[in-house]
């Protein structure tokens, strides 16, 4: 008997809306959605479908108008500000396509950050097994204006990873990256999925990134029209100009 893999992230009805009256914008409309644990998936849309409103306010950083967000046991819905801050730090990593990372500190220190907020144990083991993988060894010491964008990246995925959360959001990780280096990104979000029984949800407009997710949820003006598992480069290039007709 073959069991449904569980539910990491769960939304129901979800509707965010800016502005009112006429000029009223709504990135989400009654959205439904579940993201199973310990797989990668993907987020595709055509510009304006909301897959960056929904990533925000899967993760918290921004609330619905209606609906509800479930992340394993945790109703987002509602929470107070400590509490939300908690679960986001506790619970939840994420990966910037602008990297987000504090300038004055090392590498090191940027990767280590959210377990030193969190005020949580460091494994140190996990971290060093980490760092490797990343080819960070030898660039622990540098600030960020230091590294090239492929490193500073890197060290924006460590961070991500090195406190174990059990979500991780990566919100276009691969924009600002050149071929190579967007590459060893994918890989080591594979990695997070495949060695370290991490959930992934990223958004890309990339179809050949999101190839390399286990599923894509594909969205057009606010509402998930299709879900392909494991589609190629090419299913989701023909998926994508069907959704922006």
């Amino acid at each position: 008997m073959t069991h449904a893999p569980a539910v990491a992230v769960r939304a129901t009805d979800l509707t965010k809306i800016y502005g009112s009256g006429d000029t009223a914008v709504r990135p989400l409309k009654r959205l439904s959605l579940e993201i199973p644990a310990a797989r990668f998936t993907a987020v595709m849309g055509p510009s304006g479908s909301g897959k960056s409103t929904l990533m925000h306010v899967l993760a918290g950083l921004d609330v619905a108008d209606g609906g509800s967000v479930v992340v394993g046991d945790v109703e987002l819905t509602g929470l107070e500000d400590k509490r939300l801050t908690r679960v986001r730090r506790e619970r939840l990593g994420f990966i910037f396509q602008a990297y987000n990372l504090v300038p004055a500190m090392t590498a090191e220190e940027n990767i280590l950050l959210p377990s030193r907020l969190g005020r949580t144990p460091v494994d140190r083991q996990f971290v060093d097994l980490v760092v490797e993988r990343l080819g960070l060894t030898g660039r622990l010491h540098h600030r960020p204006f230091e590294l090239s964008g492929g490193q500073q990246q890197r060290v924006a995925v460590a961070r991500a990873l090195v406190s174990r959360p059990e979500v991780i959001f990566a919100d276009e990780p691969t924009g600002n990256l050149d071929q190579a280096a967007g590459a060893e990104v994918l890989e080591l979000l594979r990695a997070a999925v495949d060695e370290f029984g991490q959930t992934v949800i990223m958004v890309t407009h990339d179809a050949a990134a999101a190839a390399r997710a286990d599923r894509t949820v594909l969205l057009a003006d606010g509402q998930v029209v299709d879900t392909l598992e494991a589609p190629t480069a090419e299913q989701l290039a023909a998926a994508m100009i069907e959704a922006g007709r």
